[in-house]
């Protein structure tokens, strides 16, 4: 593998002068910029500024119409609706208000994911439950429902099924914002022990600074239809 390669292949995203859309409305203009492989990237901003827009893009909700984004490999300026599903195999998303099923506990919450995302034996399936449950520290709740467990555990549960396909970079939305600060410590150690341990790459959207501050990291900031990146600017 030579050195172009080699760069390549640690890049899980790669977006280069972008304009991204929420319908006919220009949101963000002439973004750039890159995330590797176990990178752990903030994306800060206030409400109405375009994380959320960006983050639908990276996941193929909203269609890329100008410049250049690729997402764990894929090209999203050749994506269709066809090939959303494969793009998200290699996606974990979290979101704030946890969006578990709650007519079924914990492990069939899991269990619906996998088959959804096509997996068919029954043993593999038992043994990717139970390992996303030890990594999330949850091995013995898979019983539980989820109106029976906290709101900690629940974002614990919501990590778990992001992490069911080993992906290659996790998005989350807000995911300390529906619990308390010393839940959220946790839940924040848990998400750079994942980046560092199995190098998946994470870009959590956060209006939390206390959070930031208590576990710095890289940040990408929406502000005036522009991205700006504190690796190479102010923010």
């Amino acid at each position: 593998m030579n050195r172009i390669q080699k760069i390549m292949s640690e890049l899980i995203v790669s977006v280069r002068n972008a304009n991204i859309y929420q319908g006919s409305n220009l949101i963000l203009q002439d973004v750039n910029f890159t995330v590797e492989r176990g990178e752990f990237v903030y994306l800060v901003g206030k409400t109405g500024t375009g994380k959320s827009s960006l983050l639908k893009t990276l996941y193929g909700e909203l269609p890329l119409r100008e410049g250049e984004v690729f997402v764990a490999g894929y090209n999203l300026k050749e994506m269709n609706w066809k090939k959303v599903p494969y793009l998200r195999r290699n996606l974990g998303v979290i979101f704030q208000d946890f969006q578990l099923l709650t007519d079924r506990n914990v492990h069939e919450n899991l269990r619906f994911v996998l088959r959804a995302t096509g997996w068919k034996d029954d043993k593999l399936m038992e043994e990717k439950i139970n390992d996303v449950l030890d990594k999330v520290g949850l091995r013995s709740k898979g019983f539980k429902m989820p109106f029976e467990m906290s709101g900690g555990e629940q974002q614990r549960v919501d990590i778990a099924r992001a992490l069911l396909n080993s992906p290659k970079l996790i998005l989350a939305d807000e995911p300390t914002g529906n619990i308390d600060p010393e839940t959220s410590d946790e839940i924040m150690q848990l998400l750079f022990q994942i980046s560092r341990d199995y190098g998946t790459a994470v870009i959590m959207a956060t209006h939390d600074f206390i959070v930031i501050s208590r576990h710095p990291s890289r940040m990408l900031k929406t502000e005036r239809s522009r991205v700006f990146d504190s690796a190479v600017a102010e923010v």
